[in-house]
Formats: structure tokens, C-alpha cells, sequence
């Protein structure tokens, strides 16, 4: 089974910490050469300092701010002036919790344009590239609340559904170019994110943060929660030539907690 990823640029949001972290770290001991875009210039020179250069790869970082898509369209449109990207990986930090009737239409829309319009700004700044060098990978780092909604993430679940239904209608488009899409659905990881999923739920519970881990746990089949490591594994196959007739699928790594097929 092919896997090796040397001699292809990847492109790496949020890789500075988490799942986007070990994916970056996964991807370059596969062979990749990785560029990081994250907001924190000191968190990518650490990981990009971490990164495998035993294939005679080299690595960079992009500083961008995802509120701003004007801002990621001139940084990206910079970027594939001076290389193709054969790997996207799409990834940003989720929207802040709390229910759907609270919402304001501003938090909807500064999800979106966080999400999905940047997800839409750089997969179609990529695409000519990736078309042209004949290998195209986009991954989309989701969640599985676009199989089954999670109670008190009322914005994030919209916002999701909607990446979702986006690189399903993309496949369609891009399968013509042999460019796949898929989007990777963590369940509960252990990131700075579930960290304050916890926090939040053990506040407003009024129990113990332990006890709401438990609770967590119990939901989930393996009765654990993932490492990074382990949600970046499943990237790293779809990232791969073995992945080459395989698009778009939204595919849990969830440990079997999602009670849907």
C-alpha cells in the first residue's frame, strides 16, 4: 500500500496545535514538505522545528487570522504563486458553545466566515495547482455533530452541516480533476477544544469536571477518549495516494459513539 507523501506540499490549517498539530507531524514523516497556517507565530516555530526532515523536506509557517477571509485570500493567493499544494487540510478552531435559541446572527456569521468561506477561499485557490501536478487531497476536519448534533454547540452544529454539505457538492466537481475531498469527523479528542467542552459542561451541571470526563467516557464504546495521534492516522491515509478513489465521505474517528451509520 502506497503512502508516502514525499515530494508533495501540504498545507496545514490550524497546525499548531491538537489534531492539525499531529497531522503536520504525521504528514511530514510520511515525507511531506509542510507549510503551517495558524494566527501564533511563536506555536508554529515550535512545530515546524518538530517536524521530520529525514526525506530532505523543507517546512514553513503562514501567520493568518481565519476571522479575516480577506486576509487568508491574499496570504494563500501568495502561497500557490510560489508553489503547488497537493494536500489541503482544512481545519479551525470551533465556535464557542452554548444553545441554538441564544444564538445572535452574528455569531452565525462570523462561524461561517471562519469555516466555510475560508475553507471555500483556499481549497479553490488550490485546486489549479493540484489539477496541474495530477494529485489533489482536501481533508476537511469537521465533527461528527453532521451525523448527529451535539447538544449545546447550536452554532457549531449549523456551521458543520454546512462544511459538510459543501465538500459533498465539491466532490462531484473535483472528481473530474482525480481531486478528492472527505471530511474527518473527530469525536472526543483529547485538545484544547475538548478541554473546554468539560469546563462549560461541568459550569452550567453544577458537578465536578471528573465527573463529567466520566460521563463522557461512558458514552463512547472504547470508553476512552482519543489521542491526536489517532485522528491524524485517518488524515494521513486520505492525505495518501491509497486514498485515490475514495471522496466524498464524512468518516467518524470517534471510537463508536456515533449511533448512526
Amino acid at each position: 500500500m502506497d503512502i508516502s507523501l514525499i515530494n508533495k506540499n501540504a498545507l496545514i490549517c490550524g497546525g499548531s496545535k491538537g489534531i492539525g498539530r499531529s497531522s503536520a507531524l504525521l504528514l511530514s514523516r510520511m515525507g511531506a514538505n509542510i507549510t503551517i497556517v495558524s494566527r501564533t507565530v511563536e506555536n508554529m516555530k515550535k512545530v515546524v522545528s518538530e517536524l521530520d526532515t529525514t526525506q530532505n523536506q523543507t517546512h514553513d509557517y503562514i501567520s493568518v487570522d481565519f476571522s479575516n477571509p480577506n486576509d487568508v485570500k491574499d496570504k494563500i493567493e501568495h502561497l500557490v504563486s510560489k508553489k503547488n499544494i497537493h494536500i489541503l487540510i482544512n481545519n479551525t478552531g470551533g465556535p464557542p458553545g452554548g444553545p441554538i435559541l441564544k444564538a445572535k446572527p452574528e455569531a452565525f456569521i462570523m462561524a461561517y466566515n471562519q469555516h466555510l468561506i475560508c475553507n471555500h477561499i483556499i481549497t479553490t485557490s488550490v485546486v489549479d495547482g493540484m489539477e496541474k501536478e495530477g494529485y489533489g487531497r482536501i481533508i476537511n476536519i469537521i465533527s461528527t455533530s453532521v451525523k448527529s448534533p451535539i447538544m449545546g454547540l447550536g452554532v457549531s452544529n449549523t456551521t458543520r452541516g454546512a462544511v459538510a454539505s459543501w465538500a459533498k457538492t465539491m466532490s462531484y466537481e473535483l472528481g473530474p480533476k482525480a481531486i478528492t475531498i472527505n471530511n474527518v469527523l473527530p469525536g472526543f479528542t483529547g485538545t484544547g477544544r475538548l478541554d473546554q467542552i468539560i469546563t462549560n459542561r461541568a459550569t452550567k451541571g453544577g458537578i465536578t469536571e471528573e465527573e463529567v470526563i466520566k460521563n463522557m467516557k461512558a458514552g463512547v464504546p472504547m470508553n476512552r477518549f482519543a489521542d491526536p495521534i489517532e485522528v491524524a492516522n485517518a488524515i494521513g491515509f486520505l492525505a495518501s495516494p491509497a486514498a485515490s478513489y475514495i471522496t466524498g465521505i464524512s468518516l467518524p474517528v470517534d471510537g463508536g459513539r456515533t449511533k448512526c451509520l
